[in-house]
């Protein structure tokens, strides 16, 4: 059971209108690495983990419910960025809030033309955030991944934070709103936060490697095949003992 608390969970704010921002924006919206697919896959991947791990079932369900927080949280911020750019707009209304913060005919136009970058918020979303990324291009179920063993998904999971968080910070490079800052620095936190959670619920599952029920073939296991002419190198993934099975590396030179 889902109930809605009627305030965000971090206090997101804008100094002023940025269109152009709004638009990178949503690429957290609806976009491969976004809230709203963190939320629907984690949320997804709780099902099949309720009766072997219900543990887990349990922290899914608590952190796809906290990305639907967030995705509110980005799509308030979004709105909050367009100000009232909606169909008025184009009509110069000078008693809207936007318009009190422009000044001249000049900069009026700038706005709208930095509005209509992405056009879809004033002629299909009336101002406000679509389910799609920055490109325009509409949010698939292809981004939910859920193989249903759970090792494979936590891993998933990690991969999907860590890919989340590195375009938060890429986010922080085109806005210089101190308010906006907080709020994406927020959100990148919280999906290290989840990245660690993940990680700490995968090593109670043991064994974890590799994945799935049947074990690897131990003839083929411990391979290392030089595909590349020129300079070798040589490091933990072909010498020594690997990490995962314990075996030991061999270097086959020339397949």
């Amino acid at each position: 059971m889902f109930y809605h608390v009627k305030e965000l969970q971090f206090n997101a704010r804008v100094s002023k209108p940025d269109p152009r921002f709004a638009r990178l924006l949503l690429e957290q919206f609806g976009g491969p690495n976004g809230e709203l697919k963190a939320a629907m896959q984690y949320f997804v991947q709780a099902f099949p983990a309720k009766n072997p791990y219900p543990d887990k079932y349990d922290m899914l369900m608590d952190i796809a419910t906290e990305e639907f927080s967030h995705l509110e949280i980005v799509g308030a911020t979004i709105q909050m960025l367009l100000g009232n750019i909606n169909g008025k707009l184009k009509d110069m209304a000078d008693e809207s809030e936007i318009m009190q913060l422009l000044k001249g005919q000049e900069a009026k136009e700038s706005m709208i033309n930095d509005a209509m970058m992405n056009p879809q918020f004033l002629v299909l979303s009336g101002g406000g955030p679509q389910v799609r990324d920055s490109n325009g291009t509409p949010w698939s179920g292809t981004y939910v991944t859920a193989n249903g063993d759970l090792t494979v998904d936590l891993r998933s999971n990690i991969a999907a934070e860590s890919r989340a968080k590195i375009v938060y910070e890429y986010l922080l490079q085109f806005t210089d709103d101190p308010y906006v800052k907080e709020t994406l620095k927020f959100l990148m936190t919280r999906e290290v936060a989840h990245a660690q959670m993940f990680e700490a619920a995968l090593q109670t599952i043991q064994p974890n490697f590799p994945q799935g029920i049947h074990q690897s073939d131990p003839r083929y296991s411990n391979l290392y095949f030089n595909m590349s002419n020129g300079t070798e190198y040589r490091g933990p993934w072909n010498e020594g003992v690997s990490p995962g099975l314990g075996e030991t590396w061999q270097y086959i030179q020339d397949p």
